[in-house]
């Protein structure tokens, strides 16, 4: 054995949960994710487990997302969205008989979608999370949090209680649907500041991803680059991200998935078929949406597409895997003959690349697990197996960074977003008032109220809105919810300052901004050891 690899899938979508509608287009984030990566990956991992194929895989899920997956009345939307892919890819079947070019596609995703709901109802128990604890128990993955809701910290810090309620909050959610607390976060965008690691270490935190710069540009200059991993001075470990491995697969114009012989994401027969046939599978308001189900591959940089074939970009993936193993000894016998102890590539991707925007995604994992565990060069690896292993290591002040572009703090603060933050700051200063003033409130209803307060703040405070309103996509909708849980907020505020609490209005945020329902306002009070 002559290095590790890291791989770690980052698993995040903003809280989205809208009970008023009886359709809700984002609520279809959480419904595409489930069927294309997360239920795909477990049955890749059940797949080798079965074949006594060893792997190790760091999964980080976010608190918003173990939420939502453990939300019955999410899960009963999910069913039923599932029943409509099975029926819409039974029509395909019956429309395309008699065509041999997209038959055998409609035919595969009519048993794919078959097949993931059965794994839903059987192995995971209508519950994603069981597969992810399954597995965790087994030894092949390691699970770590995140922000609670996943906020961008560095721009929080006028407020350290907000920054510690975050990673507070975080460690509680994960300590309630995992039974333990978290060895690791994956930091919100990878966003780092000095000083966040003491906050880290207060709630247990060991170890955190960065992107390379902020190892590379921490002083003293990290002896073993992104290859091994560092301390802070608050004692805890800073894997840096390596750029090759990295770029292999995110590159827009060198990585995997854009091969050509991978499926197209955005040729979609929710836009390409007839209206009046695909209206019952799109948004009822008659805008067209991605159904999941897609019949072309990529092809090349034209508007002529070629059929898609299932059994091709199988085969694809799997050269691709072979391909990656082979750069990654390459990689390993380079840095080793520069190292005195064997190096450690560490590699992290956003989770719903693997099978939702890249499709083959998980076919490609599988193949590589297979690789790694056959050929015995490389071994991979979980940070805390590493950290047992090699537990002395540089110390070091890492640099402010982010994963984001240009690799700093411009994507979640600039003419797009800034007005956002005015609001968070005021919101958060108000509620550490309100928390230490009320520390020891006793009428149900306003500590209620405190309660709802604190969960209208930690969700005006996700990075997702500011990110999405940068990229301008699905720029309304993030303006909305931002605007909405500081209405919401202020209104609760009024109420509660003049002792005109309008119940109605709290109960019905109570069951739509139902995150957190063991939330204490109390994690606010800076002026008590809560």
């Amino acid at each position: 054995m002559k290095g590790y690899w890291i791989p770690v899938l980052h698993s995040h979508l903003p809280f989205v949960k809208h009970p008023e509608y009886d359709y809700f287009l984002e609520e279809h984030w959480l419904f595409e994710a489930i069927s294309e990566t997360y239920i795909p990956l477990l049955m890749k991992m059940k797949e080798m487990v079965d074949g006594n194929i060893d792997f190790r895989l760091t999964v980080s899920i976010t608190p918003p997302l173990l939420e939502m997956l453990s939300d019955e009345y999410l899960t009963e939307q999910y069913l039923k969205h599932l029943d409509k892919l099975i029926e819409l890819s039974e029509k395909e079947i019956v429309r395309l008989n008699d065509d041999r070019d997209f038959l055998p596609a409609a035919t595969f995703y009519n048993n794919r979608f078959k097949e993931i709901k059965a794994f839903f109802t059987g192995f995971l128990n209508h519950n994603v999370l069981n597969g992810y604890r399954h597995f965790r128990d087994s030894g092949n993955l390691e699970i770590i949090t995140c922000g609670a809701t996943h906020s961008f910290l560095p721009l929080l810090g006028t407020n350290p209680r907000a920054v510690e309620v975050q990673i507070r909050v975080a460690v509680d959610s994960h300590s309630k649907h995992f039974g333990g607390a978290p060895e690791g976060i994956w930091l919100p965008e990878c966003a780092y500041f000095e000083g966040l690691d003491g906050v880290l270490e207060k709630y247990g935190i060991r170890f955190f991803f960065l992107d390379s710069h902020g190892l590379i540009n921490g002083r003293p200059t990290p002896k073993y680059s992104v290859y091994a991993p560092v301390y802070t001075v608050n004692g805890v470990a800073a894997f840096g991200r390596d750029p090759q491995s990295s770029k292999q697969v995110w590159d827009s114009s060198e990585g995997y998935p854009g091969d050509f012989t991978y499926r197209d994401f955005y040729r979609d027969v929710g836009f390409d078929l007839d209206f009046e046939y695909i209206k019952p599978y799109i948004s009822p308001d008659g805008i067209r949406t991605f159904t999941g189900l897609k019949y072309y591959r990529i092809t090349g940089s034209t508007d002529i597409k070629e059929p898609y074939d299932p059994v091709a970009a199988h085969k694809k993936a799997f050269e691709h895997a072979l391909h990656f193993h082979s750069a990654r000894k390459e990689q390993i016998e380079t840095l080793g003959a520069l190292m005195d102890r064997p190096p450690v590539v560490v590699s992290p991707y956003d989770a719903e690349l693997f099978g939702h925007w890249w499709f083959e995604g998980p076919d490609f994992l599988y193949h590589l697990f297979c690789e790694i565990d056959k050929g015995r060069f490389m071994k991979a690896i979980t940070p805390t197996e590493y950290l047992s292993l090699h537990p002395q290591n540089q110390v070091i002040s890492p640099g402010p960074s982010s994963w984001g572009y240009e690799g700093y703090y411009d994507v979640w603060l600039n003419e797009e977003n800034d007005w956002i933050y005015r609001h968070l700051h005021y919101m958060a200063d108000t509620l550490e008032g309100l928390a230490n003033k009320h520390y020891n409130e006793t009428a149900p209803v306003r500590k209620r109220v405190l309660n709802q307060l604190t969960r209208e703040l930690l969700l005006a405070q996700s990075s997702d809105w500011a990110f999405l309103m940068t990229t301008k996509t699905a720029t309304e909708y993030s303006a909305k919810r931002t605007r909405e849980h500081i209405l919401n907020f202020n209104k609760l505020v009024d109420g509660f300052l003049t002792n005109t609490i309008d119940t109605a209005f709290l109960e019905w945020l109570e069951y739509k901004n139902s995150i957190f329902d063991e939330l204490d306002f109390r994690v606010y009070a800076s002026k008590y050891d809560y």
